[in-house]
């Protein structure tokens, strides 16, 4: 595969950030993309909403098929399948991009942000790619792409916010699974993390946020990594935990300066769960 040109991609979340990068870049090619997003109203702490994501995505040359509702709805996941089928008649590809971020300590984190964490991170990954799998199994060259990182055991991603590490690990222990349960029916899936901060809502509304920001990259470098994922043919990165900016430089790509938030490719902050 070198282009995604016709592919129809499902996603959770993608409404703004990491999401709506991935969006843009396969709708430049002229991918059909599929939209599962809570954010139908604008929310003075977020950018975009489920609609204007849509407009973009079209605007950059693509179809999208915009659809409200929560991925922790197990009801909310069939109709999206069901519409995303019939609407591009298939599913090529499936990106579990929705998460929640919370980096309270275990006696800080209220329950029902416990849940939250575990019900979008790892049950709406294994659950949106469970119910795609008999439309992927008929795609030519299916994918799965999971933006999580790869698994370190060293103890400072358990010191702080251990809740919020499980729940990232469960995303790429999902993705793990997938690529070796479901490989002998032709599906790939890869994890895949940035090396750095990444400029998103998300990170914005920590505390210290700004200065967070002004240390992160671009969310179009993560696109740029996701994109090469999904044009790569065949078995190649299955069951692999990439980072973006090594995939690139494998690649080919030497300058990422133009990636970065200040327009320098220096002082900018490592992702957690690296280094």
């Amino acid at each position: 595969m070198t282009t995604l040109s016709g592919k129809t991609i499902l996603m959770s979340g993608g409404s703004r950030g990491i999401g709506l990068a991935i969006a843009l870049r396969a709708a430049a090619d002229g991918a059909n993309i599929a939209l599962i997003a809570k954010t139908s109203e604008p929310d003075p702490r977020l950018q975009g909403t489920i609609h204007t994501a849509a407009a973009a995505i079209e605007k950059a040359g693509g179809q999208a098929l915009p659809i409200v509702g929560d991925v922790r709805d197990d009801a909310t996941i069939e109709l999206a399948v069901a519409q995303t089928a019939e609407r591009f008649r298939g599913i090529d590809i499936v990106v579990n991009n929705a998460s929640v971020l919370n980096l309270s300590g275990t006696t800080a984190l209220e329950p029902k942000r416990y849940d939250l964490m575990q019900d979008v991170n790892v049950r709406g990954t294994f659950m949106l790619t469970r119910a795609a799998i008999p439309h992927l199994v008929q795609a030519e060259d299916p994918k799965v792409l999971t933006l999580s990182p790869p698994i370190s055991l060293d103890p400072k991603w358990f010191a702080t916010h251990p809740a919020y590490t499980m729940a990232k690990y469960g995303m790429t222990m999902a993705a793990l699974g997938f690529a070796h349960e479901l490989a002998d029916l032709g599906i790939s899936s890869t994890a895949l993390w940035p090396a750095t901060l990444v400029a998103t809502d998300a990170i914005a509304n920590l505390p210290g946020g700004e200065a967070m920001v002004a240390a992160s990259r671009r969310p179009e470098i993560v696109a740029d990594a996701a994109y090469e994922v999904l044009t790569t043919a065949g078995q190649a990165l299955n069951g692999q935990t990439l980072i973006d900016e090594e995939l690139l430089r494998e690649r080919g790509v030497t300058d990422f300066a133009p990636y970065s938030m200040t327009g320098r490719d220096e002082g900018l902050a490592p992702d957690m769960f690296l280094g």
